[in-house]
């Protein structure tokens, strides 16, 4: 969707615009780091532990995200220009690299808790997807992610829409199944994460105006393309999230047989005891 009349700028601090992409981007962060941590509170854990882990995954993520789109996009400017990596203000935030910066900081602050991981894991799912939604509507502001011209008398693809809707979908398939079902901490999460990549990778990316890499396929008529670089990596990312989705079952019923064992200790979450 373009709409040249609109613009980027939410407003001004004197010589500085404040990007309505980056007003969107906050919101999601606040409303994804909310629910974090209220869910914890809610089942007794300690929230201030909570909060720091919340702000180093946040960091991560930012730093995730631009890493991501300079490999992406420009990798000299890490040794042309090395200040330019940095200027996010500018522009240039990918979210696969938000979405992995801050699961790695994550796993790291947690890799001696790996059930309360899980737990953390599951809780971020509505905070990715309000992010994939509100950044997609930031594009639209942007006129970036665009789609492809099609011949079918709307001129080019609402991709911006179309990756909205996906955020939508990831945060009301976490609602139902979170209401209907008892899923295994971490299951929710790499769920999210393949079904996230499935419809990228099988509706956003085929009809979005992105470069065409080992098989170039072009339909000028519906207005699609094969293979874009996320095309490419999509069946690897769910053979692996996949593998994790059934990794997560199968762990969770061995700890429920174990549980049921006498003798046997359910896994334990060494600092993450419940409030008193």
């Amino acid at each position: 969707m373009l709409i040249p009349r609109l613009s980027p700028y939410a407003f001004r601090l004197g010589p500085i615009g404040v990007h309505w992409y980056g007003v969107f981007m906050v919101i999601a962060i606040l409303g994804g780091s909310w629910y974090l941590v209220e869910r914890g509170r809610e089942l007794g854990f300690d929230t201030d532990r909570l909060a720091d882990v919340t702000f180093w995954t946040v960091v991560a993520g930012v730093v995730g995200a631009r890493l991501v789109f300079v490999l992406a996009n420009d990798p000299a400017w890490i040794w042309t220009d090395p200040v330019q990596t940095l200027k996010i203000w500018d522009g240039g935030l990918a979210y696969d690299g938000a979405v992995g910066g801050g699961i790695l900081a994550l796993w790291y602050q947690l890799r001696k808790s790996p059930l309360m991981f899980n737990h953390l894991v599951d809780w971020m799912v509505p905070g990715i997807g309000l992010g994939i939604f509100m950044v997609r509507i930031g594009n639209i502001f942007n006129h970036e992610v665009l789609g492809r011209m099609t011949e079918l008398g709307f001129g080019r693809w609402p991709e911006q829409l179309w990756g909205s809707a996906i955020g939508v979908i990831l945060i009301v398939r976490y609602v139902w199944i979170e209401r209907y079902r008892t899923p295994p901490p971490g299951y929710q999460f790499w769920s999210a994460m393949f079904y996230y990549a499935l419809l990228r990778g099988v509706i956003g990316e085929t009809t979005r105006d992105n470069p065409l890499y080992l098989v170039h396929y072009i339909n000028p008529y519906w207005g699609i393309g094969l293979l874009t670089l996320m095309q490419i990596f999509t069946p690897p990312i769910l053979i692996f999230t996949g593998w994790m989705m059934r990794r997560t079952w199968r762990r969770s019923a061995v700890s429920g047989l174990a549980a049921d064992t006498p003798g046997v200790e359910a896994p334990s979450c060494p600092g993450w005891s419940p409030q008193s």
